[in-house]
């Protein structure tokens, strides 16, 4: 069970929402407005935001910038922008995934529960605990990342991501094999796994435009390179 914040300033909405995480069996607190999740983040703990983008006021987008800055807690947008340039600006800013309206609360209960279930699992004792790569440190058991002595904030999607490809190196992987093994997605948009891959290199590359750890295989995907 996980606590889970919901915020969304139309309540009919808001009220399904809350209804299926409940009956999924997770702890809902509720936010009408971007001031009202801000507060409620600051105020107690919360393990995931579900974050409507299209409120007045301050809105989704804002909120998510903002709680980047103090927290690495997953979030998940919903929006009624449909385009993919919308959905990756949320992805841009640090949300770990999205959702479309209209949506089904279903899809909705499975992207919150796969993200809270990539956070919290066990880990995978076929892979060391600790994976290094030269000044790069993953720490997979408590989840932290450090280059050159410097702890790294990442996202849950971008910590996944970025472990996984460390503890698979020299493999190239398609989008497709990546929303699979990190996302839990049987399918998905890959734009997803685009953005991801560029917000790490901005986090993990010496020079992001000219990446010498994670590289772009063309015709392929992604392949993780070791450095000495």
């Amino acid at each position: 069970m996980a606590n889970v914040l919901v915020v969304d300033d139309d309540a009919t909405v808001r009220e399904v929402v809350v209804d299926y995480l409940r009956a999924a069996g997770h702890e809902v607190r509720e936010a009408t407005d971007g001031p009202g999740a801000l507060a409620a983040v600051r105020d107690a703990r919360a393990d995931l935001v579900v974050l409507d983008v299209m409120m007045p006021g301050l809105d989704g987008l804002e909120v998510c910038r903002r709680l980047r800055v103090a927290s690495d807690v997953p979030i998940v947008l919903l929006t009624a922008l449909g385009s993919e340039q919308d959905r990756v600006v949320g992805l841009e800013i640090g949300a770990d995934d999205y959702v479309t309206k209209p949506f089904s609360p279903r899809e909705l209960v499975l992207r919150v529960d796969s993200i809270l279930r990539r956070s919290s699992a066990g880990l995978d004792t076929d892979v060391p605990t600790v994976l290094a790569d030269g000044g790069l440190v993953v720490d997979r058991a408590r989840r932290l990342v450090t280059l050159d002595g410097q702890e790294t904030s990442l996202t849950t999607r971008e910590f996944d991501l970025l472990a996984f490809l460390v503890s698979h190196p020299g493999i190239a992987f398609s989008r497709d094999d990546l929303l699979q093994q990190v996302w839990g997605w049987s399918f998905g948009d890959q734009s997803t796994v685009t953005v991801h891959v560029r917000r790490l290199r901005e986090k993990v590359e010496p020079d992001p435009t000219n990446p010498v750890r994670l590289l772009t295989v063309w015709g392929v995907g992604y392949r993780w390179e070791t450095t000495p």
